[in-house]
């Protein structure tokens, strides 16, 4: 009976030498999960969506909104934290692609840096205009941007998606729009809807009640099909620019070192929230998709994004504001 207590006891130590015990006892207090962006935008939108369920099964998570610089503050402070996964990221094609291009200075690298957890959502973005403006298709809009140079304004995030599908738009149509850079989403869609602004480009995440209202006008869904809930906004190959093709997505991610055990939980956590038919049918709401990539998948992802939108950022010479 004595060597039975005595492998066991042994089986015992040589597991708790290959699991950490804080990868054990995780978590033991709450979770920060930052989100580089204000308060209200789609970023946002999306952290507390998933942080929600996770804290009902994981444990505490609190959103907490670090924006600035084009995202890459709080995507500094999550790369320079403890790898202990109480600080986690809510990564984005803005703080894992177009940012690193923007600030040279970000002070982090979006592969190495971090570890990949799991992909959250995928959104669609919609090309907007203030109800007054004088255009209400993208084919009037080309014609007065063309008729009267440097006179459209272009509302964008700077630093975000709808920053490099503006450029794109440019240079896909010849035009000289003036772009105006914004904090982020939630400020632009007020100066929008506050007629002071003409243009721009959201998600559906946080733009189709405002185009259900009638705050704002919706000029190109940008997506190869039309979207069920605004069927009357043509897509933007319908409206005549083909190669406008983008979304908004978002992923969990932490500090580089962090533990696989703890990684590994957060994700299992994650994907249970996101298959569930209540998170399903939300993200349906918002036009969001869910895409269960594996960890592999979702490094290869960002990689892949960092390598398009940083490319593109740099090839038009964008500077950070």
């Amino acid at each position: 009976m004595s060597r039975i207590f005595t492998v066991v006891a042994l089986i015992a130590a040589v597991v708790g030498t290959i699991i950490p015990a804080d990868a054990q006892t995780y978590p033991n207090r709450p979770i920060k999960l930052i989100v580089p962006f204000p308060p209200g935008g789609p970023a946002d939108v999306m952290g507390r969506l998933i942080a929600q369920p996770l804290s009902a099964t994981l444990g505490q998570v609190i959103v907490e909104n670090r924006p600035g610089a084009g995202s890459t503050i709080g995507a500094k402070a999550v790369a320079s934290a403890e790898p202990d996964g109480y600080t986690l990221l809510l990564g984005s094609s803005s703080t894992l692609a177009i940012g690193p291009a923007l600030y040279s200075n970000a002070g982090y690298d979006p592969i190495r840096s971090f570890v990949p957890i799991a992909l959250v959502s995928d959104v669609p973005y919609v090309m907007i205009a203030a109800v007054d403006a004088p255009f209400a298709t993208v084919q009037e809009l080309i014609a007065h941007a063309k008729a009267n140079p440097g006179t459209v304004t272009f509302g964008v995030p700077n630093g975000a998606p709808p920053h490099a599908l503006a450029l794109s738009f440019k240079a896909l149509t010849g035009i000289e729009p003036l772009i105006i850079p914004y904090r982020g989403a939630s400020t632009l869609i007020t100066d929008m809807i506050g007629k002071r602004i003409h243009a721009g480009f959201e998600t559906t995440s946080v733009m189709f009640g405002h185009l259900r209202e009638g705050k704002v006008r919706g000029l190109g869904f940008v997506q190869p099909q039309r979207h069920p809930e605004i069927p009357t906004v043509p897509t933007m190959i319908e409206a005549g620019v083909p190669g406008l093709v983008g979304s908004s997505w978002t992923g969990l991610v932490a500090p580089a070192g962090t533990p696989a055990e703890i990684v590994n939980k957060v994700r299992a956590h994650a994907l249970d929230a996101l298959k569930s038919p209540e998170m399903l049918d939300k993200m349906k709401k918002l036009g969001a998709e869910v895409r269960l990539l594996s960890q592999d998948e979702f490094a290869a992802f960002i990689a892949a994004e960092n390598q398009r939108l940083g490319t593109l950022i740099r090839a038009a010479g964008v500077k950070a504001e």
